[in-house]
């Protein structure tokens, strides 16, 4: 069973588990649309939020752990997503690092990496994203104004060959990889940033 411990989320053998990470600070409505729009369209069983310590690519650093995760909680209701700290208790920094540890703890499971199309448009610049794209199924999902940028990025072109359609998107977490999916969807606005920006959101 890996290495997991109390607190953990439970997966089974054979399920799918949509991964959401990021900073969440705050966490909102726009990350809420996009979880509930992932679980229809690529037939997740499960998704979980991973609230990170902090990002690698940011250098000022977000509001406290505890916050961030009590923000999510309150905002996230939904019977098939938990919000979890699993980074600060794998003590991993980068994504690719997390999802070998989430693959040695949760054998048989089969993870989905979920993210805004703004994120397919950095993603070169991530530690190992080629391994990320190899190796686990990415389901992306456009964000306001993000979906050409995405899909002109230098990942989305080195995985042209990989990209499924979307009419198949549920197909998605049962697919080998390396697989992405890009779907467009009616997105709501909010963002962390604009939170933030208008005083709704202090650090």
């Amino acid at each position: 069973m890996g290495d997991r411990g109390p607190g953990w989320p439970v997966a089974r053998p054979g399920q799918a588990v949509g991964l959401l990470g990021g900073s969440f600070d705050p966490a909102h409505g726009g990350h809420v649309h996009l979880t509930r729009e992932a679980v229809k369209r690529f037939g997740l069983d499960r998704v979980w939020w991973l609230v990170s310590p902090g990002n690698p690519l940011k250098r000022e650093g977000p509001a406290p752990l505890a916050r961030r995760l009590a923000q999510a909680r309150a905002v996230m209701d939904h019977p098939k997503v938990t919000v979890t700290d699993l980074e600060a208790r794998l003590g991993t920094r980068y994504t690719a690092e997390t999802l070998r540890r989430l693959n040695d703890a949760y054998p048989g499971v089969r993870f989905v990496w979920l993210m805004g199309a703004d994120n397919l448009a950095t993603l070169h610049r991530w530690d190992n994203w080629r391994w990320i794209m190899r190796n686990v199924p990415v389901g992306v999902l456009a964000r306001p104004g993000q979906g050409l940028a995405a899909r002109m990025s230098p990942a989305a072109s080195a995985f042209r060959h990989a990209r499924l359609s979307p009419r198949r998107s549920h197909l998605l977490p049962r697919t080998p990889t390396p697989a992405w999916c890009f779907v467009n969807m009616p997105m709501r606005g909010e963002s962390s940033t604009a939170i933030r920006a208008r005083g709704g959101w202090t650090r």
